[in-house]
């Protein structure tokens, strides 16, 4: 349901943007602005982008192999790390640089009534694409605070959009006031510091994104709650004397490796082990089905200990 969600989400963005694309550089190259350049450029940036996490998604999606046994799903989080590496090195650069060749050389804008229409239309392209994500978003959060739930979140897909959407917005806000006040103004290198603005935004954008998805590639545990439940039944179930250690990591959105050392009553002999590892992991898998996998060592507490 999450995977549809996550895709939905997406493919609305991706026919958003690139309609949008479409119109701004048409725009940008009838009435010559930097800021509507830079806007087109934007949103050709985010239509690659979405394109790169669909293909992120199908890759996630494939059966675990030889080559890599604990499947794919870390696939999603390097192609998200990819399209904040995009949305700076492309989107940013390229708008700042623009921007600052049109406030070296200002010109001015030519029918700028044609850039109020298509901002126009791109406000609510864009709008509807981002109530969209914000929808999807905010039954991921479950209650939480925005910013508690993007860093708790192990589906980068629907806060990737929801962020390259918000961005889009002010940068749509800004080109709009750049290209109005240069021409109210007289001024033509309004527009050009409206272009390093949306640069700024898109580069703020990345960074944010780029962090966020570099913890998730590097490997981060599941929820505190889902820890703290996996260690609680491994430290209750019959046989067992103590936990030693509960590690657990998200190999995809609702994919958790669990990795258990248990320290076993001395008197159990090994097919009662057998039995007691047996109930653990049905325990574990049925009160959190995104464990897919868990691996069970059953060593003392001293030996742990030493061993760390």
């Amino acid at each position: 349901m999450a995977a549809h969600t996550s895709k939905r989400v997406i493919y609305a963005a991706l026919a958003g943007n690139t309609a949008i694309a479409l119109t701004k550089l048409a725009a940008a190259l009838f009435t010559g602005s930097a800021a509507m350049l830079s806007e087109a450029i934007h949103s050709f940036v985010d239509t690659g982008n979405q394109l790169l996490l669909l293909f992120g998604l199908r890759r996630a999606a494939m059966p675990a192999d030889a080559q890599h046994p604990f499947g794919y799903g870390l696939q999603l989080y390097f192609y998200t790390f990819v399209v904040a590496v995009l949305i700076f090195g492309v989107g940013a650069v390229v708008s700042i640089l623009h921007g600052i060749d049109k406030i070296r050389d200002p010109h001015p804008v030519e029918h700028a009534w044609v850039n109020y229409v298509v901002l126009g239309i791109g406000v609510i392209f864009e709008g509807g694409v981002w109530l969209v994500a914000l929808k999807a978003f905010d039954k991921e959060r479950n209650g939480r605070g925005w910013l508690r739930a993007v860093r708790s979140s192990k589906d980068p897909t629907v806060f990737t959009v929801l962020f390259e959407d918000t961005a889009a917005l002010m940068g749509l806000l800004v080109a709009l006031l750049g290209v109005f006040f240069s021409e109210e103004l007289g001024l033509p290198v309004i527009d050009g510091i409206a272009s390093v603005m949306v640069g700024a935004i898109l580069a703020v954008t990345a960074f944010f994104l780029a962090f966020e998805s570099q913890s998730l590639l590097t490997g981060e545990a599941a929820d505190r709650e889902t820890r703290e439940g996996i260690a609680e039944i491994a430290r209750r179930a019959a046989g067992v004397s103590g936990l030693n250690q509960a590690l657990t990591m998200h190999f995809g959105p609702h994919e958790v490796f669990v990795a258990l050392s248990l320290d076993f009553e001395d008197s159990l002999t090994a097919a009662q082990v057998e039995q007691t590892v047996t109930r653990i992991e049905q325990a574990i898998k049925q009160a959190y089905p995104d464990v897919r996998q868990i691996f069970i060592e059953a060593q003392s507490f001293d030996a742990d200990k030493r061993g760390r």
